[in-house]
């Protein structure tokens, strides 16, 4: 072996070490990071709101450990206070969580060689913040068997402190009037557009995008947030025209010709 190849080998190893579980845990955790900052005040937020709603206690927590859905969790606080059937906050709820379909359908060829003692926990703390980070590892083409431990490090962080920030709004909850008026919803919103902006990197991508966000500026209004089905469908159905539209790609004439 030359001095030359050993340097290249050398060089490899060091830029692709071993991976290990505890290492993709807490890489996947520690990439979460960002985005935890923006749940933070959404969590407080819908604590305190749970508690001045007339949500006991345990309710509150219990929801949150269960549900573990934030826009699913306001909402069915708010229908709660206001005395609605149990039928229409399960069927509101669904509406407004049928976007985890098109994760898990975009996640599956990854996760499809998992048991079922791993599939049931990532599909219970899949949330677009971990969905948005976890789908990026996924993707890279490095062989580590690993990869579901990020993912797990990414679910259990942003699932400790969804609960762990519930408990805080509960405990001050009773003290803050109207905790919606102090405007901290609006980091969740800027989390959204950060977890958007890095995949915006295609045409159709750009298309889909905007069909979507004017879709949903249109049907905000709609019952039950009925809009957001009739938008999660225009966007897809917008970026796969688009991708259609694509002109093909032209042969590389410098690319050798393979044998039949």
């Amino acid at each position: 072996m030359t001095l030359s190849t050993e340097r290249r080998l050398g060089a490899a190893l060091s830029a692709a070490p071993t991976a290990t579980r505890r290492g993709e845990f807490w890489a996947g955790a520690r990439a979460t990071l960002p985005l935890i900052v923006g749940a933070i005040p959404f969590a407080i937020i819908f604590g305190a709101l749970a508690a001045t709603a007339g949500l006991s206690p345990l309710g509150t927590m219990a929801m949150s450990a269960f549900v573990f859905a934030g826009s699913a969790q306001f909402i069915g606080v708010n229908l709660l206070a206001a005395g609605t059937s149990a039928a229409i906050i399960i069927l509101t709820t669904f509406v407004v969580n049928l976007r985890h379909v098109l994760y898990a359908v975009t996640l599956a060829p990854y996760l499809k060689h998992l048991p079922q003692r791993w599939l049931f926990p990532l599909a219970f703390w899949l949330t677009d913040e971990t969905f948005a980070v976890v789908i990026t590892r996924y993707r890279r083409p490095d062989p580590s068997p690993y990869k579901h431990w990020y993912h797990l490090g990414s679910a259990v962080a942003m699932y400790s402190n969804w609960v762990a920030c519930t408990l805080i709004g509960l405990l001050v909850g009773r003290q803050i009037a109207d905790p919606r008026s102090w405007g901290l919803d609006f980091a969740m919103i800027v989390t959204f557009i950060g977890l958007l902006v890095p995949f915006i990197r295609t045409r159709p991508i750009l298309v889909a995008v905007g069909v979507a966000g004017l879709s949903a500026v249109l049907t905000n209004s709609w019952p039950n947030k009925l809009g957001l089905i009739l938008t999660a469908l225009l966007g897809v159905a917008a970026g796969v025209w688009a991708e259609t539209r694509r002109p093909p790609v032209a042969p590389d004439p410098a690319a050798p010709e393979t044998a039949p």
